[in-house]
């Protein structure tokens, strides 16, 4: 090294460079920038599996997931992913969803033939993945996304909330009878939902208004709720009590009846805590007598809904019926839920007796013991001391503030449905006859004898559909034969039997007796 020579010091490397290598070392960072410019565009970094975490040199060549406009369509079933799920990906983009691939797996496990024999015979090959690389391409089916739009929810706002009258007017269109039972229905939840939307308006909290429908069967208790539910446009759930047990038994947790709720608002928590719930066979869950092995489906049951009824957090099963399964949860706050309970109590009718017979006394002008036999609305007299007797804890009724009847059907009330509601059942029969351009009539006689048949089965308003399709099973099975019809009067003689129904011809005027 002469006098001439001196040293650079590289402040990242601190290599001594010579001033004779200096034109040397210009050379390499051209290079070196010239290479670092193409692994910009070549990945230094090997791919990873999203599943087995395995590098690309170990696993082998991998298929990159990049967001198409076209769903991926099941090889073996057919389904797009929207159905399915999440499909397994193989070579050729060939997809197959879990549902086949466990059905597969599940033949080759649970089958008669043992295929680790089958591997030795010879001239028989199983097929290898690797060997897909090579294939053609299958002709798969092309079926476009759809765009999910973004879920809006609307507050309530008490503007928009119909009045009392309005809600029992929209009633009265698809209820007969019942009037009792609809103005306390169309208040008490025109006063929650004015709760719900002025609840953080000043401190004073308004508690909430449940209800407890007490009516024998098909005396419309569901159909009410239905309609509500409708009219007010939130979500309704309706569930069974009977199925309901304790945490930890065999049936459905109490928490199911908030997640039916929750799947009725589309998975909408903030929607579903607006909801209405109707717990239907309330009566079920009465605490049972003379029993020595545990109620789980009675008593305890009673005991877990009340925290539901009365408000608070609880963590509800997705898609589920009991927190066991292996689902998500989310939290749900009932304290703006609706409930609404109904049952048919049918032996309340007999405590509600009881009880009213110990107030008799004696003398000329005493009542008789067997006045209220007879007594078809003995219901309307029910008390909280009699909900007790059933077998209602005391926590449970005192949750359910409002407590009304509904009235047992009689033949005027039969008729009424018959003909009078919206989509009233004659209404239905003949829309479909009218399109076969033909017209349904029914004369009084008739609409009678369905109503008196109705009475004798005792099932309420859900016996006048069994009547009807039972008489006109003939007639929508003859009528197409014959497109010469145009008009079909049902009588009573057809409906006791005695008869036929009158059929006239198109432009054919049947002479009517005076």
């Amino acid at each position: 090294m002469s006098d001439n020579d001196f040293i650079i010091i590289d402040e990242e490397k601190e290599t001594p460079v010579t001033t004779e290598g200096k034109e040397s070392s210009d050379t390499e960072k051209k290079e070196v920038f010239q290479t670092s410019a193409k692994e910009e565009h070549e990945d230094e970094y090997e791919k990873i599996c999203f599943i087995c975490h395995r590098p690309e040199s170990k696993a082998g060549k991998m298929i990159h997931m990049k967001e198409d406009e076209y769903e991926k369509v099941c090889f073996l079933c057919r389904r797009p992913e929207s159905k399915t799920g999440p499909m397994i990906t193989l070579p050729q983009n060939i997809h197959i969803c879990t549902e086949c691939m466990q059905k597969s797996f599940d033949a080759m496990t649970n089958g008669s033939i043992d295929y680790s024999r089958l591997m030795n015979m010879p001239g028989v090959q199983f097929l290898n993945l690797s060997d897909l690389e090579n294939m053609a391409p299958p002709k798969t089916q092309k079926i476009k996304k759809k765009k999910e739009k973004p879920k809006e929810f609307q507050k309530l706002d008490i503007k928009n909330i119909p009045a009392p009258h309005k809600i029992k007017g929209k009633l009265d269109e698809y209820v007969v009878g019942q009037e009792y039972a609809k103005k306390a229905m169309a208040v008490a939840v025109y006063n929650h939902y004015k709760r719900v939307a002025t609840d953080s308006v000043d401190d004073i909290e308004i508690e909430k208004s449940n209800m407890l429908m007490i009516g024998p069967t098909g005396s419309g208790k569901t159909y009410l709720v239905k309609t509500l539910a409708r009219l007010l446009d939130v979500p309704l759930a309706i569930t069974d009590a009977t199925s309901l047990t304790e945490a930890g038994y065999i049936g459905d947790d109490i928490e199911s009846v908030v997640s039916k709720l929750l799947a009725a608002a589309d998975n909408d928590v903030e929607k579903a805590e607006q909801g209405i719930i109707f717990i239907d066979e309330i009566d079920k869950i009465a605490k049972k007598r003379n029993s020595s092995q545990r109620d789980v489906s009675g008593e305890s049951v009673q005991q877990g809904l009340l925290k539901l009824l009365e408000g608070s957090e609880v963590e509800v099963p997705v898609g589920a019926n009991s927190k066991n399964a292996m689902v998500p949860l989310t939290t749900v706050n009932t304290k703006n839920i609706l409930f609404i309970c109904g049952g048919a109590f049918p032996d309340l009718e007999g405590i509600i007796k009881e009880r009213l017979m110990h107030k008799t006394s004696m003398g000329f002008n005493a009542e008789l013991k067997d006045q209220y036999d007879n007594d078809k609305d003995i219901l309307s007299k029910v008390t909280v001391e009699d909900l007790r007797n059933f077998g209602m804890i005391p926590e449970f009724i005192g949750r359910l503030p409002i407590i009304f009847t509904l009235k047992g059907l009689d033949k005027d009330m039969y008729v009424k449905i018959l003909k009078e509601p919206k989509n009233a059942i004659l209404k239905q029969y003949q829309k479909l006859l009218a399109l076969d351009e033909v017209k349904l009539d029914f004369d009084d006689g008739a609409l009678e004898a369905i109503a008196e048949k109705a009475m004798k089965k005792e099932t309420g308003a859900r016996a006048l559909r069994a009547i009807i399709e039972e008489f006109m099973l003939d007639i929508m099975y003859e009528i197409p034969k014959d497109e010469n019809i145009g008009e079909v009067t049902i009588t009573r003689s057809y409906i006791e039997g005695t008869g036929g129904p009158l059929i006239s011809l198109r432009g054919q005027e049947v002479p009517r007796l005076p």
